[in-house]
């Protein structure tokens, strides 16, 4: 059994790190471009809060542990990617078939980027939870 404080912390953290760079400097010009008055002025950070809080688990969960117990970063890498790649896909798709102006653009960026983020910070995760 592992402990699943430290992972699940490091997978927290630079999940918010990552993932605030990206928004920050990368794509907050294109989605304002590509959405233009559906986005807010400023983030609501409460519930950005909650979607990082309940998704480092589920990280910590579905990708760090397993591979933890297979003594196999590989396998926490490719959960990850594939957990990613499922949770960005849920909520960019629903977005392209009920929102007209969200893009295909929007669709592949969004998957590429849950999939890339998921696997990396599982994989930190991991590193974290493997080491003494």
């Amino acid at each position: 059994m592992i402990s699943l404080l430290k992972p699940y912390l490091t997978v927290l953290i630079a999940f918010l790190a990552i993932d605030a760079v990206w928004i920050g400097a990368v794509v907050s010009q294109y989605y304002r471009h590509e959405l233009g008055d559906l986005m807010r002025g400023s983030p609501n950070f409460a519930a950005a809060g909650i979607f990082y809080l309940f998704y480092a688990a589920g990280i910590v969960m579905l990708a760090v542990t397993p591979a933890v117990n297979a003594g196999q970063v590989r396998i926490a890498l490719i959960n990850g990617a594939v957990l990613g790649a499922l949770a960005y896909g849920t909520y960019t798709v629903t977005n392209y078939a009920i929102l007209h102006r969200w893009s295909l653009g929007l669709v592949g960026s969004d998957i590429l980027w849950g999939a890339f983020l998921t696997a990396i910070t599982a994989g930190l995760g991991y590193w974290a939870a493997a080491r003494p």
